[in-house]
């Protein structure tokens, strides 16, 4: 486990620790989750990024092709 020391605006402090004390959980393991939610998200959208990229538009179009042209069922309808 590592130790960092960072510098909050007092109102984002003031909030974090409002959304903590409500949540019943410290700070830190607040900030933590906080950071590893937001790594997630950059990392997926890495991920995304790179699958695109190796993405085929033929093949695309040739998985659509296997799906059967039928009209939906009733409760999967908009």
């Amino acid at each position: 486990m590592s130790t960092i020391s960072v510098r909050l605006p007092d109102s984002i402090h003031k909030m974090a620790k409002e959304v903590a004390s409500e949540d019943h959980i410290s700070l830190n393991q607040f900030i933590a989750s906080a950071v590893a939610e937001k790594l997630s998200a950059l990392t997926t959208e890495t991920y995304l990024a790179g699958r695109a990229a190796r993405g085929s538009v033929e093949k695309f179009h040739a998985a659509l092709d296997k799906v059967p042209a039928v009209e939906p069922d009733e409760f999967d309808r908009i």
